[in-house]
């Protein structure tokens, strides 16, 4: 059996390297030691997530446990899934008071070090969506796979565990079984942006010009009379967007996988402000706020799993379902009706338009270059790593946002820049509140955050600095809103920043 201490070890090796191959050596050297029941939960803490997802513990429980460290490491990967398991199912009257007593039981067998690790676990600050790559690149090594078996099980699967017990338990046979399972959502494909219109149709030759709308995404299937409907980040939203439900139930197909946006319009069609979209996500049977959908790809009908099929053949079998709930669009256009098509969508209320490669496959979970995102503006979708005290008028309000990029190789955001600009009174109210339910620390300036917010940046370019870590810093930077439809996994990585700066 591995301990924990092991673990914790790795864990810290691979937080104090920069090197994405050292990062993955480190893993998979853990890896290669699990017995078979410890791969799952030991893959979950490696990424710096609970076993089985939330369990009910807030920073303030957390911050309220003050607990002896045991002297020498004794817990177990093993026990630290049950443990976590046990604080999961307290329920009831007198449940908080529970779970801290039971957090406490834990604290109190694990070593300093340990303790650290746990309530950074517990707390959320450990979980970093970027180590997913290198995660999939240490499994590969452990099982001694291809990296693109286990890159497409993570796909189709949507879980990292389930994924890494495949490798090393039965290997690329193993890996292959996993399928599209209608009812199970895939991890979505990303887009990356473009430069500028002309340069992303030259880049990518027979496309697809559609609307980039100011929605939210959705994933949808059915089977039968069963629909089920995902968010981007794969949580499930069904009961609270009936009139998606029922409107699914009634397209020309028995079985089938949608891609898309939904959001609310005003009575004269344009779109809503986006917050009030999201905000149907949380509400049960809000029918005053209607949402609409968009479809722009389909992977699975009635039998045939489509994921591998080019787009043209997708958009294809996506007129013959739902050809009434199409998002604009033209095919192979000119220069000229792309242009028209652009003009059109910021006219109608939206962001811009997305051009993708007619012949490409649908590579989920990946931000790759077979589709590009073209805005009028320069935006960045950035993590909140903590906020300054405001002054003057602003006095009370955590206002001055540190922003972070996403690292490639798995370490946490970088810091790319600072914004106060463009927050309204009732941001600065909301996330005053929220960052102090969040925060991990504090000094009299500054409260530092868990990196799981995003917020959409808009700005004029960047430029090279030695201010910050990653050498860019933002030039006339300010917020947008916030994203909760998105986690810290697809925010903007530091490559995408770097690639703004003039002849980049």
């Amino acid at each position: 059996m591995v301990l924990l201490a092991d673990l914790v070890a790795t864990s810290r090796e691979v937080s104090a390297t920069r090197s994405r191959k050292a990062k993955t050596a480190a893993i998979a050297g853990l890896l290669a030691r699990l017995d078979a029941e410890e791969v799952r939960p030991a893959t979950a803490l490696l990424a710096g997530e609970l076993p089985g997802g939330r369990a009910g513990v807030g920073w303030s429980t957390l911050a309220a446990l003050d607990v002896e460290p045991a002297p020498e490491p004794a817990l177990t990967i093993i026990d630290v899934d049950s443990a976590i398991d046990a604080v999961r199912l307290i329920r009831g009257a007198g449940s908080g008071q529970r779970r801290a007593e039971a957090l406490t039981g834990l604290l109190g067998k694990a070593t300093g070090g340990e303790q650290e690790f746990l309530v950074r676990l517990f707390g959320g600050e450990l979980r970093q969506g970027a180590l997913e790559g290198v995660m999939v690149e240490a499994i590969a090594a452990a099982g001694k796979v291809p990296t693109e078996a286990v890159r497409r099980a993570f796909m189709l699967s949507g879980r990292l565990p389930a994924t890494a017990e495949a490798a090393l338990r039965g290997g690329e046979p193993a890996l292959a079984e996993f399928r599209l399972e209608v009812g199970r959502p895939v991890r979505p494909m990303l887009a990356s942006p473009a430069e500028s219109l002309g340069t992303a149709l030259d880049e990518l030759g027979e496309v697809s010009v559609e609307y980039k709308l100011d929605g939210a995404r959705i994933q949808v299937h059915r089977d039968g009379e069963e629909v089920r409907i995902y968010t981007r980040t794969l949580r499930e939203i069904t009961r609270n967007v009936p009139e998606l439900v029922e409107l699914v139930r009634g397209l020309n197909c028995r079985v089938v996988v949608l891609d898309g946006e939904t959001l609310a319009l005003d009575a004269t069609g344009r779109p809503r402000p986006f917050q009030e979209t999201m905000g149907r996500f949380g509400a049960q049977d809000s029918r005053d706020l209607l949402l609409h959908p968009y479809f722009f790809d389909c992977l699975h009908v009635d039998g045939e799993d489509l994921l591998d099929r080019p787009l043209q053949h997708r958009i294809d079998a996506l007129e013959k379902v739902a050809p009434q709930h199409r998002i604009p669009a033209v095919l192979s256009p000119s220069a000229e009706r792309a242009a028209e098509l652009f003009d059109e969508a910021l006219d109608a209320g939206h962001e811009g338009v997305m051009v993708k490669a007619l012949d490409s496959v649908y590579a989920a979970g990946r931000r790759g270059r077979s589709w590009r995102k073209v805005k009028p503006e320069h935006t960045l979708d950035l993590v909140v790593l903590a906020a300054e005290w405001g002054h003057g008028r602003r006095r009370g309000y955590l206002s001055n946002l540190h922003l972070g990029a996403r690292d490639p190789d798995g370490g946490p955001p970088i810091m790319v820049g600072k914004t106060f600009k463009g927050l309204t009174d009732e941001l600065l109210a909301w996330q005053t509140a929220e960052f102090q339910r969040r925060q991990t620390h504090r000094d009299d300036w500054t409260v530092h955050v868990v990196p799981e917010l995003v917020v959409e940046i808009e700005l004029d370019g960047v430029q090279t600095s030695t201010r910050y870590p990653g050498g860019v810093a933002l030039r006339f930077a300010r917020v947008l809103r916030y994203r909760p439809d998105k986690d810290a996994a697809s925010a903007d990585s530091i490559e995408a920043v770097r690639a703004m700066l003039p002849g980049g």
